[in-house]
């Protein structure tokens, strides 16, 4: 497993910035997203007393854990810096935005880090555009080859 993308995420919003974070994590939910067993369905991030938490991210139990094995859908804080928190504090406050995760991934330190993205939610005509523009390049791209 090298990333798991948050697909979904691109067709509902538009992302303004997109900010590198760490995760604080069990053994067990770091084995098991090596297994690739993360979802994103439903999952946010919020800002709570200046530290950000991510909801809703589901990361299965590890297969072969014992009776200390992690809840699956437990809040976990998001490790940034001060300088990152207060930038995305002052996106959340405009109408209209949100925190949301875009991709999990190992860097090369072997650590995991999730991508989140400040984003503006798209109008039923802005999700009609985007799929005509991915089909507009799917026509160039197969008219080149």
């Amino acid at each position: 497993m090298t990333e798991i993308k948050n697909r979904s995420v691109y067709h509902e919003y538009f992302i303004e910035a997109k900010y590198e974070a760490g995760l604080v994590l069990l053994g067990t939910e770091v084995k098991s997203i090596r297994n690739g067993k993360v979802s994103f369905n439903d999952s946010y991030c919020l800002l709570n007393e200046g530290e950000v938490w991510i909801k809703s991210l589901h990361i299965a139990e590890y297969s072969h854990g014992n009776i200390n094995n992690h809840d699956p859908v437990r809040d976990r804080k998001l490790l940034l810096q001060k300088r990152e928190i207060k930038k995305i504090a002052a996106g959340l406050k405009e109408k209209g935005y949100t925190l949301v995760p875009l991709r999990m991934y190992f860097n090369d330190k072997s650590l995991v880090k999730i991508e989140i993205g400040l984003a503006k939610g798209k109008k039923l005509h802005d999700k009609r555009e985007s799929i005509r523009q991915k089909d507009v390049e799917r026509e160039m791209k197969r008219h080149l080859k």
